[in-house]
């Protein structure tokens, strides 16, 4: 696509990360009329020509969701038919990312339903960060191109932190394989904690930690904090073994809920994450830092655009 245009068009739930995405990648945000109706419909008018041109459209999952998700694919299909040349839907935050098997009776695999409307909207490709499971890849029938958020993460820790006497913490053995890498770079020892969850009450029981964090400074590292329950656990068994210092690295600041109220009773030190979600003021604690992957994402744009690899983005610190 190295010798078509490249647009850059935004939905409504997260216009800061996307101006901030449009402007690295020095390509202004595409005009477009987005109506609601009394009915509650939505009407997307695209407002410049993009007959043959490469789009992107950013459009994380954010509250409301649905509403989101909708708008989005009627942006897509807005596009395809001002006859795009190809359209990429950029989700930072992919909607119903944690609904990626079937773990009951009679559900929805809901992430897979939203790989193939993407798909039925006229996407052509996907670009998504840290997916709660990578496997949820494989619900694709269009290209999705997977970044990992978190060595920006590592290096904000590695730069602002004293790690001498640190250990990086899993929270359960799903996130181990990708936390044992940060660790790797990080060049520190890793523990895990031993969490089960029973019924959908978004939290879950912790009944053991493998590894010495007793007297260490601890660092955990997971996808999301969504109501803040399991992390909350989390942080408090690593105190009652006797951890010092306590923080957090998250890549999805979800923080729905009573997440906020129960985070500030927890002796955690520093809350990181990025903003591939919109954080409301109201949300962002003292204590807490929020990293923009709008770097990352521009540097991938730019690389889908003119058929790069973009597999060599995070093996270095982006600044």
């Amino acid at each position: 696509m190295i010798h078509t245009p490249i647009k850059i068009f935004s939905g409504n739930a997260n216009r800061v990360l996307s101006k901030e995405i449009a402007e690295k990648a020095r390509v202004p945000l595409g005009k477009m009329d987005i109506i609601r109706f009394s009915n509650e419909n939505i009407k997307v008018t695209i407002n410049e020509s993009v007959r043959g041109a490469d789009v992107f459209v950013i459009q994380p999952s954010c509250a409301p969701v649905s509403e989101g998700i909708i708008e989005l694919l009627i942006i897509i299909d807005a596009l395809k038919d001002a006859s795009a040349a190809r359209v990429t839907a950029v989700l930072p935050y992919f909607p119903y990312v944690r609904s990626d098997k079937k773990d009951e009776p009679r559900i929805s695999i809901t992430a897979r339903l939203m790989a193939d409307l993407l798909n039925t909207a006229g996407a052509d490709r996907v670009l998504t960060m840290n997916l709660h499971s990578p496997q949820t890849q494989g619900f694709f029938r269009i290209r999705c191109d997977h970044l990992d958020a978190g060595p920006l993460l590592v290096d904000y820790f590695k730069q602002n932190v004293n790690l001498k006497n640190a250990v990086v913490v899993a929270p359960d053995a799903g996130s181990m394989k990708r936390v044992v890498k940060y660790a790797q770079r990080m060049e520190l020892p890793v523990a895990i904690l031993d969490k089960r969850r029973k019924d959908d009450s978004e939290s879950a029981k912790i009944y053991h930690i493998i590894g010495e964090v007793k007297g260490k400074d601890t660092i955990i590292f997971d996808d999301e904090i969504s109501t803040g329950g399991t992390m909350c656990e989390v942080i408090h068994a690593l105190k009652d073994e006797g951890a010092r210092d306590i923080r957090i690295g998250v890549v999805h600041g979800i923080l729905c809920g009573p997440a906020i109220d129960r985070l500030k009773k927890t002796p955690v030190k520093e809350i990181v994450t990025t903003n591939t979600v919109m954080i409301p003021k109201r949300k962002i604690l003292k204590n807490m830092t929020v990293l923009s992957v709008a770097e990352p994402l521009s540097e991938a744009i730019r690389r889908i655009h003119n058929n790069e690899s973009i597999g060599e983005i995070f093996k270095h610190p982006l600044k």
